[in-house]
């Protein structure tokens, strides 16, 4: 299989070269790496990497800043914001600019890894207790005024149809379920459910699973 290519973003050179040295290692593609955020947002679309490992704190930009320069250069790529600050504010602020998973600088180096696997399938991966937040957040948001037409769960006009498995697939995302839980409890192939997945984001012209999950979640679909 080709190996995930990764980026990695951190001021600190030791950690940032321990990183990718951990990464190297356990069989990625490093293709870059950057201690700064405006630099990192020029590199990105030569090196074109799967997944970008950014610490949130950077001597020049925010790395929310980051996050939105990264994603209007490379829609698809996914980040994974490593910091050592787990408040719940900066947690909120990346994922809303597009970040795909938030861990803490504590986690192992095994749980690292693996949360870098996940990202770059697309799972959203946070630090245990920060998924409840987002998901926490999203519902808060859904249950606006400005959400209120058509979060019934009743297609909107012009919105692209789902088929039902979609839609079956689509309300275990926006229940928190990582696409091996999903395939467990529909008794489907991982495979199989991410292609369900990238079909709807195709469908409803939306870029990774924090996006999907926010869309079910405003029309009621977690329920």
């Amino acid at each position: 299989m080709t190996p995930v290519r990764v980026m990695v973003v951190d001021d600190h050179p030791m950690w940032r070269e321990g990183v990718a040295r951990d990464l190297t290692e356990a069989g990625f593609l490093v293709v870059a790496t950057s201690g700064e955020g405006r630099q990192a947002i020029r590199v990105a679309p030569a090196a074109r990497p799967d997944v970008v490992v950014l610490d949130l704190q950077l001597p020049d930009i925010s790395g929310v800043e980051v996050v939105r320069g990264l994603r209007a250069a490379l829609p698809d790529v996914r980040v994974l914001m490593l910091s050592a600050s787990g408040e719940q504010q900066s947690v909120l602020d990346a994922v809303k600019a597009g970040a795909t998973g938030y861990l803490v600088k504590s986690t192992a180096p095994a749980e690292f890894l693996d949360a870098v696997r996940r990202t770059a399938a697309g799972d959203p991966v946070f630090t245990p207790g920060l998924a409840g937040l987002v998901l926490g957040e999203y519902r808060r948001l859904a249950a606006g005024p400005a959400s209120d037409a058509g979060s019934a769960g009743g297609a909107e006009p012009g919105t692209p149809r789902l088929t039902d498995r979609e839609t079956e697939v689509l309300r275990l995302v926006a229940k928190g379920m990582s696409y091996k839980q999903i395939a467990q409890r529909l008794g489907l192939s991982h495979r199989t459910v991410q292609n369900h997945v990238q079909n709807t984001l195709g469908k409803l012209q939306l870029h990774n699973r924090v996006e999907l999950t926010r869309y079910a979640i405003e029309r009621g679909l977690d329920d």
